[in-house]
């Protein structure tokens, strides 16, 4: 498979685990992880240690508002063998009937092929404490 065929299959990993975490599909939000994932969330210092703890975790966040919307923006991804690094910029907004509320940070996940299948073994979500103009 060509590098630029890689990077749409794993942009369309990532995409799909957004979809599914909007609609509240913890289970296929959690498809593209390994079981052994590791990671940092945006809102706790302990690492984050397998799927349940990970499930645990996508829970308390859409435990935060009545509607939960998380989303991707300008993603680079780095192929390395059976390796590859997706970063992006995230922005969560939380809605409560007329209020809302926008999140923004960085995130990165560490991909790892095994048996043609890609998974995330590592994670880590870290929130924006100021978001900078785009230069011109």
């Amino acid at each position: 498979m060509a590098n630029a065929d890689l990077e749409r299959e794993l942009l369309r990993l990532e995409e799909e685990q957004a979809a599914a975490f909007n609609r509240q599909d913890v289970a296929a939000a959690l498809a593209s992880f390994s079981p052994e994932i590791v990671g940092f969330s945006s809102t706790r210092h302990e690492r984050v240690r397998g799927l349940a703890a990970l499930r645990e975790t996508f829970e308390y966040y859409l435990r935060q508002a009545e509607r939960v919307e998380y989303r991707i923006s300008e993603p680079l991804v780095q192929l390395l063998g059976d390796t590859a690094i997706v970063s992006f910029y995230w922005t969560v907004m939380l809605s409560d009937g007329a209020h809302q509320r926008e999140i923004h940070g960085r995130g990165t996940h560490v991909f790892h092929r095994e048996n043609d299948q890609w998974r995330i073994v590592h994670e880590h979500f870290s929130r924006a404490h100021h978001r900078p103009e785009k230069e011109a």
